[in-house]
């Protein structure tokens, strides 16, 4: 089969939640005095937004074809990466076959790896990518999963992320993760304040149920490693998230050494390219990987991520990112479950991810998502044109 060419790349921003979910109104408990690296300035203790972790936004990637048929997808990188996409990638896609994707994905990351490799130039290269797989996916009138193999499973298995772990519970999920809320600038009564607080919704949902902590690089090795201690004796963590900066890769490796056996190091929400999660797998830094596919180079870095993981014996659990990780998860054995962040602000309703910005959006029923609700073309979801999209950059 011949497709049609890609005649047009558009770049928009967006602002308020979706891809950018940080960016949420006052009373939102994804902001609620969370342990950061910021944390150590009381004056941006309080609130993640005081430093400035929404200032971006969303960024819409819109790629058209000579029929008309648009893919698109949405990740972090507002403005700038709008910049990025409209006025470097665009060269690599308008006029070529959109079956050329990993010609198209080395073209894109070689050619700005002089001011790029991580970062906001890989979250604009991960968001050029899932629109070319939505894109391919429309044209050929297959959903993405089935292009990248097929399921391995009936449906797909999910923990929630949020403040309340017993909600979660209630709600049909297999686990909970907890933000942590105290990090080292506020001493040992702030260690004894998360013990506390975990202490306490573990009696709230059993002895069975996984709760985990989401530490958010906040930090040190030291203290990293004295939580892990009294939060797997007294309260059953499952796994600590996150616990350390992300180039920290010899203190992931002293940490997962000094952590209790039977406790879980994870890590990679902020990692990317193969390169980068190969240094976190070969250096035995984590038990389980977390790239997310809007901010780790797409699906198509993914692929080559996880196939590494696979033949180290490395489970990956995708954060978050939606529609755009459930593709992928439902077709590797190495995945057997996925994250789904509780974006509402209590929270206490599953209610979509995404929001506004997709239509269609899946979300779990009791915890679950069948493999068959995912048989829609590409990504199955598409754009709200009634939400106000900004095109800063032409080209």
């Amino acid at each position: 089969m011949t497709l049609p060419k890609i005649r047009h790349v558009r770049a928009f921003t967006v602002r308020g939640g979706g891809a950018d979910y940080h960016d949420q109104g006052a009373g939102h408990w994804i902001d609620d005095h969370i342990a950061t690296p910021m944390a150590r300035y009381p004056e941006y203790r309080q609130s993640r937004q005081s430093f400035g972790i929404n200032v971006l936004g969303t960024l819409v990637v819109e790629l058209e074809a000579d029929d008309g048929t648009i893919g698109f997808a949405v990740t972090t990188g507002g403005e700038p990466a709008a910049f990025i996409v409209e006025r470097h990638l665009a060269r690599f896609l308008e006029g070529r076959s959109p079956v050329d994707v990993e010609k198209i994905w080395d073209q894109m990351y070689f050619s700005t790896q002089y001011y790029g490799r991580k970062g906001l130039v890989v979250n604009a290269i991960s968001g050029v990518d899932l629109a070319l797989w939505d894109l391919l996916g429309k044209l050929r009138g297959e959903p993405v999963y089935h292009m990248l193999g097929g399921a391995v499973r009936d449906e797909l298995t999910f923990y929630a992320t949020g403040a309340r772990p017993d909600v979660a519970k209630e709600l049909g999920f297999v686990g909970g993760k907890l933000p942590l809320h105290h990090g080292p600038a506020e001493g040992i009564e702030g260690l004894h304040k998360n013990i506390a607080a975990l202490a306490d919704m573990r009696s709230g949902v059993g002895d069975d149920f996984w709760l985990m902590l989401d530490c958010w690089m906040s930090l040190d090795l030291d203290y990293a490693t004295r939580l892990a201690a009294r939060a797997w004796d007294e309260c059953g963590l499952k796994w600590i998230e996150e616990a350390l900066s992300p180039d920290d890769y010899w203190g992931y490796a002293d940490l997962k050494r000094n952590v209790p056996p039977g406790l879980l190091v994870t890590t990679g929400e902020h990692e990317a390219t193969r390169w980068g999660f190969r240094m976190l797998m070969e250096m035995d830094c984590c038990d389980i990987i977390q790239p997310d596919v809007g901010w780790c180079g797409g699906i198509t870095e993914l692929i080559k991520i996880a196939n590494y993981a696979d033949a180290r014996g490395v489970q990956v659990i995708p954060h978050g990112s939606s529609v755009y990780s459930y593709h992928f998860v439902i077709t590797r054995h190495n995945s057997p479950f996925a994250e789904f962040l509780m974006m509402h602000p209590g929270p206490t309703e599953v209610v979509p991810m995404f929001a506004p910005q997709l239509l269609g959006e899946l979300v779990p029923v009791n915890g679950r998502i069948r493999a068959s609700e995912l048989d829609q073309p590409g990504f199955g979801v598409e754009l709200n044109r009634d939400i106000p999209l900004h095109r800063p950059y032409t080209h």
